[in-house]
């Protein structure tokens, strides 16, 4: 059995985070561990309250899982702090972990924060080096590369290799907040060339989660042995497929269906 796990805060009302990541593990056929770095309290009208864990905690739970079952492939997702950033990190290197993906989670849909702002040099500095793979979106890449927001598939690309200098052996620019497209481009990027994955637009405001869900799918098919190619790939059909059948559920934003590549394709 191929084993993923997420290093994640926890989303009370089930679209994102460790749940969405756990969901997203099982559909692709992997066995799902966790380590929870935040409690949030959560649901479709927004973000209540976050609770980071100590670190006591989290390096009881890293230790526990990796000295034990180990993994094939690591997700990590909001670390929230400075602090745990660099255990995670220490943590990576330790037990030799390979097949990394990194979504830098920074914001909320609804627009709380999720990284404190001294966390953000520590994931630039620590972690972006250990990553086989990170996942932005543009408000995410233009955060880390400290610039404008993208406006331009252009603009993307020349991102796309301004992260990749940072560390991390593959690049994948997610264009879901680029305006006037009728599809929606993601770039990855591998030092060397620039690949367009595109799909066309799903008009849903039912969007909570796309993005752990996209990260964790990357995770589990690299954790089965897929190349980084055939992970994107399938990541990006994976979740055009979760959107177009999205949850009306709540009052807000809901999630993504977590079920749909298995049930619809």
């Amino acid at each position: 059995m191929n084993k993923a796990l997420t290093i994640a805060g926890s989303d009370s009302g089930g679209g994102a985070g460790i749940q969405a990541d756990l969901k997203t593990f099982q559909e692709l056929g992997t066995f799902g561990m966790s380590v929870i770095t935040a409690l949030t309290a959560q649901n479709t009208l927004g973000v209540h309250g976050v609770f980071p864990q100590s670190i006591e905690a989290i390096e009881a739970q890293l230790d526990a899982v990796l000295s034990d079952i180990g993994t094939d492939a690591v997700k990590t997702g909001m670390l929230f702090s400075a602090e745990i950033i660099e255990l995670v990190a220490e943590k990576l290197k330790q037990y030799h972990v390979n097949n990394v993906v990194v979504d830098p989670v920074m914001i909320a849909k609804g627009g709380a924060s999720l990284l404190q702002d001294a966390a953000v040099e520590a994931l630039i500095s620590k972690l972006l080096p250990l990553a086989t793979v990170i996942t932005p979106n543009l408000p995410e890449a233009a955060k880390i590369l400290k610039m404008k927001e993208m406006t331009t598939l252009a603009e993307m690309e020349s991102a796309a290799k301004k992260l990749h200098e940072l560390g991390p052996k593959y690049v994948v620019l997610k264009g879901g907040h680029l305006e006037g497209n009728t599809k929606s481009t993601d770039i990855l990027y591998d030092g060397q060339e620039i690949i367009l994955l595109e799909a066309e637009r799903i008009r849903t405001k039912n969007t909570h989660g796309t993005g752990c869900t996209f990260a964790a799918a990357i995770a589990a098919q690299l954790a089965k042995g897929d190349d980084i190619t055939a992970a994107v790939k399938t990541a990006k059909e994976f979740i055009s497929a979760a959107i177009t059948h999205s949850l009306s559920i709540g009052g807000g934003i809901g999630p993504t269906n977590h079920a749909a590549y298995r049930l619809y394709r």
